[in-house]
């Protein structure tokens, strides 16, 4: 029995087991940087988390020879720097996996010298770090007295609410605060919901001192389309090119000229009151050609006169006709960068416009970008201050992206 265990291609493949907890607190890891924790029984957690960084432990000190051991001895206490910051007050999840981190590194099959460069490199990370982050929280991190007075679930379930009282300087405001209620992340004993969620749908300063009354109600795609269209003529909806294209939008229609020169603005008979940007499709041949545009029988737009930087910067030969419709964003800014002031400073940008009225916008196209045909609408003292259509329409709620911002970490 003491040959097998001390047979080195056992050791191998038993350091393979303790790879799945080094990746399980790269998770932890992850959802301390992007999520909230709600533990609902710490005892039991500790427990729980105890026990399996001790099972891991011995794993890791059986094969602390092994190359993948040595790894994770390293990653284990680098991942757990974000979780002990973030996660400080939850000491019955971090302490055991910590303590672990730190009693493998110590006994692990490297050198000496090894073990202290990383010791001293683990220790200055964490010392910088809360520094680090505790500097930010105290220079840059506005900390106001909240009180919430009520708080729930919407009638579909899709959402949370509170309703917030905040007391600071400037005679405190009362607001309403929508979350999405669908998604977060359930392990037995803790929760982690999404940071950033939350969306302050309404306020009113100063802070309210009577009763609010907030009402929660149900609400079509139409009838909410109705309401909004008849509120205004000019409510904008940001489309992607791929949805501009399965409506059948061409570029051309799109392209406009923004940040005009004044001088420009006056070449084409317009003065600095008029609208900008400009459509092209709303400019005349000789007003297009003011900024070196060409329209040809079609309707295409094209570069009347591309320098031969213009062509090198986006890789085309000398002599093609250049079609707007066929640059990229980056095309854009090499056409605008082609046309500078005396001063270096760009005449007019090229662009697309990358919205499109709602109310041109038909039933079937709203519900194809993502409008559910009813949902949840919320009055504040009889005033709707949110609605599902807007939120699902402008995609306050995109629980699948994940960016690094200083706002996670206030």
């Amino acid at each position: 029995m003491k040959a097998f265990f001390s047979n080195v291609w056992v050791k191998r493949f038993v350091s393979i087991i303790p790879v799945f907890y080094t990746i399980a607190v790269g998770y932890l890891c992850y959802y301390s940087i992007f999520y909230d924790i709600h533990i609902h029984d710490k005892q039991s957690l500790c427990i729980i988390v105890s026990a399996v960084s001790l099972i891991a432990l011995i794993l890791l000190l059986y094969t602390r020879n092994q190359l993948l051991t040595k790894i994770s001895s390293f990653l284990i206490l680098t991942a757990m720097l974000p979780v002990v910051i973030m996660y400080f007050d939850e000491k019955a999840l971090y302490i055991p996996i910590v303590a672990a981190g730190i009693i493998i590194l110590l006994f692990s099959g490297a050198s000496e010298g090894k073990k202290t460069m990383l010791g001293t490199v683990i220790l200055l990370m964490y010392i910088f770090g809360a520094l680090g982050y505790y500097l930010f929280n105290s220079f840059f991190v506005t900390h106001a007295k909240t009180e919430i007075l009520e708080s729930g679930i919407s009638p579909s379930g899709r959402y949370r609410y509170e309703l917030i009282n905040t007391e600071d300087t400037s005679g405190g405001s009362t607001s309403i605060v929508i979350e999405p209620n669908y998604a977060d992340v359930t392990y037995p004993y803790v929760t982690f919901t999404l940071k950033n969620m939350k969306r302050v749908c309404y306020q009113e300063r100063p802070m309210l001192e009577e009763k609010v009354t907030l009402e929660w109600s149900t609400g079509t795609r139409e009838e909410i389309t109705k309401d909004l269209n008849r509120i205004s003529d000019n409510i904008l909806v940001t489309l992607t090119d791929a949805e501009f294209e399965a409506y059948n939008i061409p570029v051309d229609r799109r392209l406009q000229i923004s940040g005009i020169n004044l001088y420009k603005l006056i070449e084409i008979g317009k003065s600095a009151s008029d609208v900008n940007p400009l459509k092209l499709d709303d400019l005349s041949d000789s007003q297009l050609a003011v900024f070196d545009i060409g329209k040809d029988a079609s309707g295409k737009y094209y570069v009347l006169e591309p320098t031969a930087e213009f062509y090198t910067e986006i890789g085309r030969m000398e002599g093609d006709r250049i079609f707007l419709s066929e640059l990229d964003s980056k095309g854009y800014e090499s056409f605008s960068e082609m046309h500078l002031d005396e001063f270096g400073y760009t005449l007019y940008d090229l662009g697309k416009d990358n919205t499109l009225p709602l109310n041109q916008l038909t039933d079937e196209q709203l519900a194809e970008l993502g409008v559910s045909e009813s949902g949840d609408v919320l009055k504040f003292n009889d005033k709707i201050c949110f609605r599902y259509y807007v939120a699902e329409l402008e995609d306050y709620y995109n629980t699948e992206k994940r960016s690094i911002s200083f706002d996670l970490f206030g």
